[in-house]
């Protein structure tokens, strides 16, 4: 690799204009929105043509992809050639109240049914107190009553004479009847009984005790004579109610003659309606007195078994239903059955249920955010449950939970064909499959979001087609051509990769909006690339606050980095510093430490308990490199620690690990580095250099001390050259390579670094290993095997001082 700078066209790749197509008609279709997306998107077509049997969709990607839009764009395009989802609703159940009946209707079926049911009630309210109110009713009842009252007298009557026969009287009271021995019509008095003689007053008795059991016979034949009439009575008003109902009945059941529920649900209102019609009478008899309307007696509570409660409605519905519950919990989700209070006590019935996400959603597709339906309490427990009985079924939460103490209802499950949609992140999707297998079952489907495409002439076209039409979509000032490449540029640089254009979507129209509103300030009418080019500038400076303080921190020498002279086992590494949808480069100071010892590498920051599985697994490979490469048939007799300087906080990742093998090299062999130069890269136990992330905030970091402290014209950044096809750098470090006073190296191998750190070769080895002794690695070896010796005549001298025989 050759040690030379790389050129500024290495550092930014600019987007060609001829790769712009010019812009597309306003009417133009939103390809580009789907752009890099086929895979996710056949992914949910799949999910959308396999529903039921667990084919449920998982759409996995990072905030911001604009996932939520292009899945709810495909959906409601598959939606709109299906036909509309079935109505729901409940209705009372007349045998038992607590289990109302759920009905599946044909769209619009359930406002008409409602509707029809009202009509009804309407109609019996008003016909029924007529009907008892006519003339010819009231003839026909008293007829009856009067055939009854004149038997019962006719009956008395006999009575009576008989008992007059008897010299025993019988009358007649308010509080009953009343016997006892008379002479010429007129009761005898106890006093003229107890005169009499006394065969007289036995015959008396014996009289008394005959009309007593003649006349509980007569009770009797009475009782059973108002029975009859309570029974023709009930048939009378069944013959009225008839001639009333029968036809509304019988025009019901045509109009739902193909459907079964409904047919037995109007065979139910019959029949109540007939055996409490007392109901109808009494509520329009006090609603003529009290001027109530007809439509607010049919509202009244005992009517109320005869409504029809409609929990989704898709009469209007063009298309299957589309349901994003935007706030996922139980009661959302699965629906609710409300009480009301009457007298202090909770009571409840089948209109008070209201239906959920679920219902809305069934018979087309449910789109629900993952992270906020896992973090709602028994929400995941409840839609598997669902999705696995293939039926919804309301329970109130806290009868589950057994705290429910007021009347409850166990509504019938209504039958469930629902696909339901989860957006989420990766990880989150990854945690269920592995902690829950059943998700596995439910959700067979796994829609994947890029977050990146390749950068080419086609897919720019495209993007481009992308920018011009959020534009209009967003009523924005048209962009320039010049404009648009600066897009994909910037696309490119959130994307980490000269080669690639993020697909964040949220990123690019956030960006859009901020270059009109620069465009609108200046008054100009389109956008041009400076206007974008102030629109990013200005993000940056709304959050870099926390990025200049430690950049002043670094200038004042609070926090000690070097960018001039040579310092022994010292190195400036880059790292990145995020924080919230910032992040920024940050140099560290590497310090090593190398003496005799048993081969021990300690890592300070893993012994403070401060670095991550990642960093120590890299200063793990730097004693594993030194030991292959240097003394490979030796013991490595080296004690050595390495330290992030001033680092007060975490620290992981492997980015670190060619600047800590340099340091650790400089404290063998006691060879200064400069310290004009930062370094950053991975290395591997064969001292290839490997590439690492965030390659641009890095470079940029330790450019913007040295701009502060002043560009010497020497100073400059070590990067893998596997991360050259990543660089987007700022125009003001690409202008600074331009005019030499910043360079940018690329190396892939540990020694090219060195060579650049200390001036010297690095030396290559011969056939036996050893390197040339003024080569960098030659006095690394040289060292080490110093080291090795020092290491032999102690153990040798501790063995002669424990020999037996001196």
């Amino acid at each position: 690799m050759s040690l030379d700078p790389l050129s500024p066209e290495q550092l930014y790749r600019h987007c060609p204009l001829e790769w712009l197509e010019p812009e597309p008609a306003a009417a133009d279709t939103q390809e580009g929105a789907r752009l890099g997306q086929q895979r996710a998107l056949e992914a949910l077509d799949l999910a959308l043509d396999l529903s039921g049997k667990g084919y449920n969709l998982y759409v996995a990607g990072s905030v911001g992809l604009g996932k939520h839009h292009l899945v709810g764009e495909r959906i409601d395009a598959w939606a709109r050639g299906r036909e509309p989802a079935d109505d729901l609703c409940y209705v009372h159940n007349f045998d038992a109240e607590h289990r109302p009946r759920a009905l599946v209707l044909p769209a619009g079926t359930a406002r008409q049914l409602q509707r029809d049911t009202e009509s009804l009630l309407e109609h019996l309210l008003t016909a029924i107190p007529d009907i008892f109110r006519s003339d010819e009713y009231r003839a026909r009842r008293e007829e009856l009553k009067k055939e009854v009252e004149d038997r019962e007298e006719a009956a008395f009557s006999e009575l009576t004479e008989r008992a007059a026969e008897l010299d025993i009287g019988l009358v007649r009271t308010p509080q009953g009847y009343t016997i006892g021995p008379q002479k010429e019509e007129d009761f005898i008095s106890p006093q003229e009984f107890s005169g009499l003689p006394e065969g007289e007053q036995e015959r008396l008795k014996e009289s008394i005790d005959k009309v007593n059991a003649d006349l509980k016979k007569t009770l009797g034949r009475a009782l059973r004579w108002h029975e009859e009439l309570a029974k023709k009575l009930k048939r009378l008003n069944r013959e009225y109610l008839h001639l009333t109902l029968d036809e509304r009945i019988e025009w019901l059941r045509r109009r739902y003659q193909r459907l079964e529920q409904v047919q037995h649900f109007i065979d139910n209102i019959k029949r109540d309606v007939i055996d409490n019609a007392d109901d109808f009478r009494a509520a329009g008899e006090r609603g003529e007195k009290e001027d109530i309307s007809v439509g607010k007696l049919i509202r009244l509570r005992e009517f109320t078994r005869f409504r029809v409660n409609v929990l989704v409605d898709n009469g209007d519905a063009d298309g299957a239903p589309v349901v994003y519950e935007d706030n996922p919990t139980y009661i959302n989700l699965l629906g609710r059955i409300e009480h009301e209070s009457q007298m202090g006590a909770l009571t409840t019935n089948f209109s008070l249920i209201k239906g959920g996400a679920l219902h809305r959603a069934n018979g087309g597709c449910l789109i629900l955010d993952a992270r906020r339906l896992l973090m709602a309490p028994f929400v995941w427990e409840t839609l598997k449950r669902a999705l696995r009985s293939r039926e919804i079924k309301i329970q109130p939460l806290e009868s589950q939970l057994g705290m429910l103490s007021t009347i409850t209802l166990e509504p019938e499950p209504i039958p469930l064909n629902v696909n339901v949609v989860l957006i989420g992140e990766r990880w989150l999707y990854h945690l269920l499959k592995m902690h829950d297998p059943e998700s596995s079952q439910l959700f067979k489907v796994y829609a994947d979001f890029a977050e990146d495409i390749a950068r080419e002439r086609d897919s720019v076209a495209a993007y481009a087609q992308r920018i011009h039409t959020m534009a209009h979509e967003e009523k924005l000032r048209p962009l320039s051509r010049k404009a648009v490449a600066r897009v994909v540029e910037q696309a490119s640089r959130s994307a980490g990769d000269a080669e690639k254009l993020s697909l964040h979507g949220e990123r690019l129209s956030d960006l859009l909006r901020e270059a009109d509103y620069w465009c609108r300030r200046e008054g100009a009418e389109w956008v041009s690339r400076e206007h974008v080019q102030k629109a990013v500038e200005q993000r940056e400076y709304r959050q870099r606050q926390m990025q200049e303080r430690v950049q002043e921190a670094m200038e004042r020498d609070i926090l000690m980095i070097e960018t001039s002279g040579q310092r022994v086992a010292q190195i400036n590494g880059l790292a990145v510093t995020a924080i919230g949808d910032t992040a920024f480069g940050r140099p560290s100071r590497i310090t090593a430490t190398a003496r005799l010892g048993s081969g021990k590498m300690v890592d300070i920051e893993r012994e403070t308990e401060l670095g991550g599985p990642l960093h120590s697994k890299g200063v793990l490979i730097l004693g594993a490199f030194l030991a292959n490469r240097y003394v490979p048939s030796e013991p490595l007799s080296l004690s050595a620690s390495l330290v992030f300087e001033q680092s007060y906080g975490p620290i992981d990742g492997d980015s670190a690990s060619l600047a800590e093998l340099c340091a650790l090299l400089s404290a063998i062999a006691r060879v200064p580095l400069r310290q004009n130069f930062a370094v950053t890269g991975s290395v591997n136990q064969l001292g290839q250099v490997q590439a690492i992330g965030g390659v641009n905030e890095k470079i940029e970091g330790f450019f913007d001390l040295c701009r502060a402290r002043g560009l010497s014209g020497d100073q400059g950044v070590v990067i893998p050259a596997a991360n050259v096809q990543h660089l987007m750098l700022k125009s003001a470090v690409v202008e600074a390579v331009r005019s030499n006073r910043f360079a940018i190296h690329a190396v892939d191998r540990v020694d090219s670094a060195l060579s650049l750190l200390t001036g010297l070769e690095a030396g290559v080895a011969d056939e036996r290993g050893d390197y040339p002794e003024e080569s960098f690695n030659g006095q690394v070896r040289g060292r080490l095997q110093l080291l090795g010796k020092k290491h032999s005549d102690l153990l040798r001298q501790d063995l002669d001082r424990l020999d037996p025989e001196e």
